[in-house]
């Protein structure tokens, strides 16, 4: 495995990052459990979550198997670099007109201390906003973080679906007061979704943000098994999408099998050509999906393969304004 800081932090993680969404929807708590312990085997140390995930009725479930999987001992929480995430309504009665999605330093508070409890641990090492909330004001925000960091429940704090204007308001606040600010930004980023590359990644690398890239396979488009669905499981909308692109996807699966390499692999290699990048997530719903994954950290993509993989996926021509301005 190969790791890199996270963001301006000291902190080292692992150059893909463990996506647990899957665990409980999809993948039973066993099967996670191999997943997880297999994981720590290949060296990735960095996990992320986040308190609402478990599926629409059971928010959280996600959070609890990780800490029934941390309970076990040997060592698994000390070894994870472990990344959760608040913003989300949990459906819990007690939040009142507080449940709805969004910001505040009672939310914080709240969904901290319950997410701890699930995760059967006293710390997390990185606490994520899980969307930008615009009706919260920095002073609130990082009044409320630097609290938990005080008291060694949070060691660093992240944003998630963040824009770029976000991202310089958050580190012109936090240095202000003389604080840290940002470490990381998790973002959707693809080959199918290169928006970012406008003003997202230039604001994070200049801020020395690292980007998590969430979605890195586009909901499974880029993964290989799209073209080779005829209905089945998936979606009425998603196999009108497959077919709106499957002249791109041909091309890109036809560059795959010249690489000699997955195109799963392939477009998650990709994310990590961006100097902002710090992990791509990898969301496997079995350990033989975690396995096959691994390769990636080892591909190293020629300069004529990007060029080619810019001419199958054109970006948005770069950077903001030179992109759309003379």
């Amino acid at each position: 495995m190969r790791y890199a800081y996270l963001g301006k932090s000291g902190l080292k993680v692992s150059r893909l990052c463990l996506g647990t969404m899957n665990f409980g929807p999809e993948t039973d708590e066993k099967e996670s459990f191999r997943i997880m312990d297999a994981a720590l085997d290949a060296g990735v140390n960095f996990f992320d979550t986040a308190n609402v995930y478990g599926g629409q009725d059971n928010r959280g479930r996600t959070e609890e198997i990780i800490g029934r999987w941390f309970a076990q001992g040997g060592g698994r929480r000390e070894k994870v670099v472990l990344a959760t995430k608040v913003y989300g309504d949990m459906d819990d009665p007690a939040d009142g007109p507080n449940a709805a999605r969004g910001l505040s330093a009672y939310k914080i508070r709240r969904h901290l201390e319950a997410s701890l409890r699930r995760l059967n641990t006293d710390h997390v090492e990185l606490y994520q906003m899980h969307h930008v909330d615009r009706n919260v004001s920095w002073d609130e925000l990082w009044e409320a973080f630097q609290v938990y960091v005080n008291q060694g429940k949070i060691s660093y704090v992240g944003a998630s679906n963040f824009a770029g204007r976000d991202l310089v308001k958050a580190q012109y606040e936090a240095k202000a007061r003389h604080t840290l600010g940002l470490v990381s930004e998790q973002h959707k980023y693809s080959l199918l979704c290169r928006l970012p590359e406008l003003e997202v990644l230039p604001a994070a690398e200049e801020h020395g943000i690292g980007v998590i890239a969430w979605s890195p396979l586009d909901g499974g488009l880029l993964g290989g098994n799209a073209l080779k669905s005829s209905g089945g499981s998936r979606s009425t909308r998603s196999q009108e999408r497959v077919e709106a692109i499957r002249g791109k996807l041909e091309q890109f699966a036809s560059l795959c099998r010249e690489l000699g390499e997955s195109e799963a692999n392939v477009a998650l290699a990709w994310t990590l050509k961006h100097p902002a990048m710090t992990a791509p997530i990898i969301g496997p719903r079995t350990l033989e999906q975690f396995q096959n994954t691994l390769r990636v950290v080892e591909i190293q993509l020629t300069d004529d393969t990007m060029k080619r993989l810019d001419e199958i996926f054109p970006g948005p021509g770069g950077e903001a304004p030179q992109a759309y301005a003379w």
